[in-house]
């Protein structure tokens, strides 16, 4: 249990061999590479002095080590860019069963009776049964036909569990798989678009709802995208916003729906293709333009939306102020969830005309002119800076 644990605090810290040994003679505990690997595979065990080192070296308390790990973690599919390394790719792993084990630790303490609602796979054989499996995904967790406001939200208050990676880039989209077989677990990168965090996390959904039987992974991936774009935006929808048959689509119009749902602009070429509203001659005239224009990279206008996991930074302070955490721990656990509200407060754009605010999705503005009024509230308020203000109210428009 130990040299698992060390391993894993290793892995997680992103860490070789060489350079724990090399950061532990700077410490004054000299020990061989062959050493390190024989306590991880569980061949002897350390003294309490090395393993208080070796907890200094990795960021965690030396109790971390005594912990049996509780929770299994069987990851299913990992979508990422050729150019992350194998070492990248378990410290990932690694980082992620590791919140995954707290999360599950902390559910159990503070909510004994829940239990995650967690639907059963679909049988998927063709793109029609990819169809029906998003449209019953959004059925079970009661989503409607109507624009999702955060997928991520979706799937917490479904009991599944949602974590970010930051510090990777671009270098991948989207980790899921399964804690103890029943509860659905999606890791995305924090690095990317807000838009492209909903595709990823809408694509894992696929993974992890749809039964599609003996594919290749090309294949798999493919009815994965097809999902992921489903169940953001139902062909129900996309007729109603496109109409059934097109001749050409115009990306100012695009540019509208992706700021309305959080589907990219090339997403959603892809959907009306996909649904036949348009034919695959216009298709591929639109994604020519797109790549000339230089939008393939990065389109001409930004959703902004709300898919910041949440769930295990409420877990966390709730546990520390029950008492079920110290501080210390809190913080492995959840660094952020221990921010000074002040920190917390997300920005508000220094400016920003009436045209781009209205761009943005209803929620979304709401949320801003709210932090906006916060801010100027003591200039509005009796004796305020501004108290005269009132007097041009008939001349505004709102």
């Amino acid at each position: 249990m130990i040299g698992e644990r060390i391993k894993q605090a290793r892995i997680a810290a992103g860490m070789t061999q060489d350079e724990v040994v090399a950061a532990l003679a700077e410490l004054e505990q000299p020990l061989t590479k062959a050493g390190l690997s024989k306590y991880e595979r569980g061949g002897s065990t350390p003294k309490p002095t090395l393993l208080r080192s070796l907890a200094r070296i990795f960021g965690v308390t030396a109790d971390f080590f005594l912990e049996s790990p509780h929770v299994r973690v069987e990851w299913l599919a990992f979508r990422k860019a050729k150019s992350l390394g194998k070492t990248q790719e378990e410290q990932i792993k690694t980082i992620a069963a590791s919140q995954v084990e707290a999360f599950v630790t902390l559910c159990r303490a503070l909510e004994p009776s829940r239990v995650p609602s967690t639907p059963e796979k679909i049988k998927v054989r063709s793109v029609v049964d990819v169809e029906k499996a998003a449209s019953s995904l959004r059925d079970q967790w009661r989503l409607g036909d109507q624009p999702i406001e955060s997928v991520t939200t979706a799937i917490e208050d479904s009991g599944g569990i949602v974590l970010e990676m930051g510090g990777q880039e671009d270098l991948f989209d989207g980790l899921s798989g399964w804690a103890d077989d029943s509860t659905p677990v999606v890791v995305v990168s924090s690095s990317v678009s807000d838009d492209r965090r909903r595709f990823s996390l809408a694509h894992e959904l696929g993974h992890l709802f749809m039964d599609v039987g003996k594919v290749d992974a090309k294949t798999e991936e493919r009815l994965a995208h097809r999902f992921a774009a489903a169940f953001l935006v139902p062909a129900s929808t996309a007729r109603r916003e496109l109409g059934e048959k097109r001749r050409h689509l115009d990306f100012r119009e695009l540019a509208m729906l992706k700021l309305k749902h959080g589907l990219s602009m090339a997403a959603w070429i892809f959907r009306a293709s996909d649904l036949a509203i348009i034919d695959e001659p216009h298709a591929r005239t639109l994604f020519a333009e797109l790549s000339a224009k230089g939008w393939r990279k990065e389109e001409p206008v930004k959703f902004v939306g709300r898919e910041q996991p949440l769930r295990l930074r409420q877990l966390t302070v709730r546990s520390l102020a029950e008492g079920l955490l110290t501080r210390t721990q809190a913080e492995r656990i959840c660094p952020s969830a221990l921010q000074d509200l002040t920190e917390e407060r997300p920005s508000v754009p220094s400016s920003m005309d009436a045209r781009t605010l209205m761009k943005l999705p209803k929620a979304e503005r709401e949320r801003l002119m709210e932090q906006a009024a916060t801010l100027v509230e003591s200039d509005y308020g009796a004796g305020g800076s501004l108290t005269g203000f009132d007097a041009l109210g008939k001349t505004q428009r709102t």
